[in-house]
């Protein structure tokens, strides 16, 4: 585990009312001609969130102070439950091994990182899966699913090993839950405890790293 990274969940009950979603930077530059030339900065998008929307009564409010101040704000990163994308799949579907395509086998590789891809038109998104729960991840080779004593995965690297290596050329899949590596994106929690109690939502940002 990286040492400025914790291998734990913000508080579920206040994440999974939080607000966010993926956002990018895309330079646009508009010419003589009113055409524009567009360039994306970023290779990935990057998530960020509020999560003071899910404070709702002072238990949880001191929950996310606590855990604020253990993550030594800005400091450490963590997990963070994302209720609109942390499936493989819909996230009103269950788990299948054949959700996603992580790869072909070619008889020697036994090691395959887990991936979502997004969209499926002339340019999809392919996605890192880097914090899977390990528990919730099934995988198939060529449509059959492989007994969990066959595979393993590494929860904080999101790689998934094979006991044997799949044959050349069968589809390698997988299906699975994830949380998103966060860090607070401020060293700063302001609390205005009258405000509060008068229905007055404190800021909790968050932003999306690399662990």
């Amino acid at each position: 585990m990286p040492a400025d990274f914790h291998e734990v969940r913000f508080p579920l009950d206040v994440a999974l009312r939080g607000s966010g979603g993926p956002t990018r930077l895309t330079e646009i530059v508009t010419l003589a001609s009113g055409r524009e030339h567009r360039n994306s900065r970023w290779a990935d998008s990057r998530r960020r969130y509020d999560a003071g929307f899910g404070i709702r009564t002072l238990d949880a409010l001191h929950a996310v102070v606590s855990f604020f101040e253990e993550r030594r704000g800005r400091l450490y990163g963590f997990r963070y439950r994302d209720r609109v994308d942390f499936r493989s799949g819909p996230p009103g579907r269950a788990i299948a091994p054949t959700d996603q395509l992580l790869g072909t086998g070619d008889g020697a590789t036994r090691v395959f990182p887990l991936a979502k891809t997004y969209g499926g038109g002339p340019l999809p998104y392919r996605r890192l899966i880097a914090k899977p729960v390990a528990e919730s991840v099934r995988a198939a080779v060529a449509g059959v699913e492989v007994a969990r004593a066959a595979v393993s995965c590494d929860a904080t690297t999101g790689l998934l090993t094979f006991a044997a290596p799949p044959a050349a050329g069968a589809p390698v899949t997988a299906g699975f839950e994830f949380d998103v590596p966060v860090r607070f994106d401020t060293d700063e929690l302001t609390v205005n405890l009258e405000a509060f109690t008068a229905g007055e939502i404190p800021k909790v940002p968050l932003v999306e790293i690399v662990p």
